[in-house]
């Protein structure tokens, strides 16, 4: 999965009816801004096609309040009280503290809970304790006190996903464990799983793991009549109206699938639905929902639920059909070990889409990169499904040209770095997202008997190190101009470029000083830059123009500024292969101990020096860091009792669309 970072491009933002009066940007406060995002396409699909997204977006709006409560289990109370005084206060709304408490309110909803939805810490109202006890009390919120030490306490759940201490799963907020230790929980994984098993299924994905009073382990699953059982029965409901207007029979079976998987907690079930969704080709229709990505559990197994209803765009999809249709010449020019590599790519399919609906872990904040399924011996024996959503790229980049400033000016050396950028970072932005989820994750095998939990913690990092390494290695390969993908043999160094600048300074404004950096994504970056910076001094680099000592990128100083300046860019493509060489090896022989050194040495810590710099002159440009957006509303259109099509209104706003959704889908 690809998190949008601090990325530019340049991209045309007119287009569909609304044109140039179609506003991204609703609304700014803390580190985030909201934004809208057009759905292109939507007239020119069939009324059946568009009724089956209005059920699919419907399961995925009724999915809600589970992400709420994975991410911690007082996080729907807190919600509901702060609804409750968004709808029935009726006090002054006209001062300070009431601005305040508004603020936080906007932050709540956007994180999922009271934990950044990126950083994981805590964050707090500025308002002070007493006033928003009053707004309690005025509003008649049951357990106030309890609430309030929920929201209040620095020391009472600091963390969403504890990344030190003692004991990171006791030390974390998300609910997805309750009176057990580490230990204990990887001690009970270890007894139930069996080695050797060339399918295994996902341990521990759909499950929270309790200790009873009776001092035994046991798991509890998210399932019709489990955890979750209301809100699941309402998703399955809306997931069986769509399969009765399904484009094809393969949709139809899936859909079955994924029902029956939400009805058993089967976690076989869940297999057979992602083999039968990633061999569904042929559909314009496609969506995901369950428990999906582990990124949320600090030991890498709990999959946070999401969806994300989509449908494909034809004409942007050529790129990634066509390297798709290659995958095999990748796979077999990768440099990594040849033990490493697949012998035989299989079922690697790749695709454009414009989203219409955004659910869960993937709402506001979204990917715009995905690749499923996640099991390893699926992607082995069948394939794997790759997305780069474009009308969510497209947007971001829209919303950026609505402000007069931007990170490129600032944090650029010289003016042909701002103009390589300009020229080619479009197209080289979204070509290192086709190849990091079409094949950066798709690429390699482990090992016999290498287990896929093999490097816990630091699991997530590491996978999504290789895939951007993946990407980066064959962006500068002429393979990419020979099938047309890329321009010319120069973009690739607008792409370089734009890495190195943000792994080594931009990102780090998303960090409050004197914090690790603890995100997956942003280790991943810092992990690839600072190792290439490291590793690309005094180098010794040899190519068809012979051999030379290089400096790969040079930090310079201009105008009391820092600069990460990439100086030989085949020299660091060669230390990009170097890499990518040893992470495939961590993950195919399960190397924890190796992976840990490589995560902890040079992609946690941040020089201080650097960090606040970084801050301060992020600051001075007015920016917001993190960005997220409001889905627009499918409408039904009646006619003589009978619907006659459905459209789209993207008037909804921020604060609006979130007070609807809590009055409309809460099933916990």
């Amino acid at each position: 999965m690809i998190i949008a970072g601090a990325a530019v491009a340049v991209s045309a933002c007119s287009g569909n009816k609304e044109g140039k009066n179609f506003k991204y940007l609703l609304d700014e406060f803390a580190d985030l801004k909201v934004m809208r995002y057009q759905v292109p396409g939507w007239d020119g699909l069939s009324l059946q096609q568009k009724e089956y997204i209005y059920h699919l977006a419907e399961a995925a709006k009724w999915g809600r309040d589970i992400y709420w409560d994975q991410n911690c289990k007082y996080a729907i109370p807190v919600r509901k009280a702060v609804e409750s005084i968004i709808n029935d206060y009726n006090g002054n709304r006209k001062c300070e503290e009431f601005d305040q408490f508004m603020v936080y309110a906007k932050r709540l909803f956007f994180s999922n809970g009271f934990h950044h939805h990126y950083a994981e810490d805590k964050f707090f109202p500025e308002c002070p304790r007493e006033y928003f006890a009053s707004l309690m009390t005025e509003v008649g919120v049951e357990n106030a006190e309890e609430l309030l030490n929920a929201i209040y306490n620095p020391e009472f759940m600091p963390q969403r996903k504890a990344t030190d201490g003692d004991d990171i799963v006791a030390g974390s907020a998300v609910n997805f464990y309750e009176g057990v230790t580490r230990a204990e929980v990887e001690a009970y994984y270890a007894s139930i799983e069996v080695p050797g098993d060339k399918t295994p299924i996902s341990y521990g994905l759909n499950t929270k793991v309790v200790k009873g009073e009776d001092g035994v382990i046991r798991e509890e699953a998210w399932k019709v009549g489990g955890i979750y059982g209301p809100a699941i029965e309402k998703i399955v409901e809306e997931l069986e109206k769509a399969a009765e207007v399904a484009e094809n029979d393969s949709q139809k079976k899936y859909i079955a699938s994924l029902c029956d998987y939400y009805r058993s907690g089967d976690l076989r079930k869940w297999d057979e639905y992602n083999i039968e969704w990633l061999q569904d080709t042929l559909g314009t229709v496609d969506f995901v929902n369950g428990f999906v990505e582990d990124y949320n559990d600090p030991l890498a197994r709990k999959g946070a639920w999401e969806a994300l209803v989509n449908f494909k765009d034809n004409e942007a999809s050529k790129r990634t059909e066509i390297l798709s249709a290659n995958a095999q010449w990748f796979e077999d020019n990768s440099p990594v070990d040849p033990r490493f590599k697949k012998p035989v790519v299989k079922g690697v399919s790749a695709k454009v889409i414009n989203v219409a609906m955004l659910a869960g872990d993937s709402y506001p904040a979204t990917p715009i990169g995905i690749n499923l399924p996640n099991a390893d011996w699926i992607r082995r024996d069948y394939g794997s499904k790759s997305v780069t959503i474009a009308n969510i790229t497209r947007a971001y980049d829209c919303a950026a040209q609505e402000s007069p400033k931007s990170t490129l000016t600032e944090f650029a050396y010289d003016e042909a770095e701002i103009a390589r950028a300009k020229q080619y970072a479009a197209i080289t932005d979204d070509i290192h997202t086709d190849l990091h989820e079409c094949l950066g994750h798709g690429s390699g095998q482990l090992l016999p008997g290498t287990s896929p939990n093999a490097l816990g913690e630091y699991s997530s990092t590491l996978e999504e190190t290789r895939a951007d390494l993946f990407g980066l290695y064959y962006m500068a390969d002429p393979k990419l101009v020979e099938l047309g993908i890329l321009p010319d043999l120069e973009a690739y160094k607008a792409s370089y470029d734009g890495y190195i600048r943000n792994g080594l300074m931009v990102q780090f404004n998303r960090v409050e000083l004197g914090r690790p950096n603890t995100e997956a994504h942003m280790q991943n970056r810092k992990l690839i830059a600072e190792w290439c910076y490291e590793h690309g001094q005094d180098m010794h680099f040899c190519d068809d123009e012979g051999c030379r000592w290089t400096t790969a990128i040079e930090k310079r100083e201009k105008d009391g500024k820092t600069y990460f300046v990439v100086c030989d860019y085949p020299a660091l493509r060669e230390l990009f292969g170097e890499l990518l060489a040893e992470i495939q090896r961590i993950k195919s022989e399960g190397d924890y101990a190796a992976g840990k050194a490589l995560v902890e040495q040079y992609a946690v810590n941040i020089d201080p020096a650097i960090h606040k710099e970084v801050r301060d002159r992020y600051a001075a440009l007015c920016l917001k860091p993190y960005g997220g957006f409001v889905n627009p509303t499918i409408v039904p259109v009646e006619k003589a009792g009978k619907i006659i099509d459905y459209r789209l209104d993207y008037s909804q706003g921020y604060l609006e669309q979130m007070l609807e959704y809590g009055r409309k889908y809460s099933a916990l």
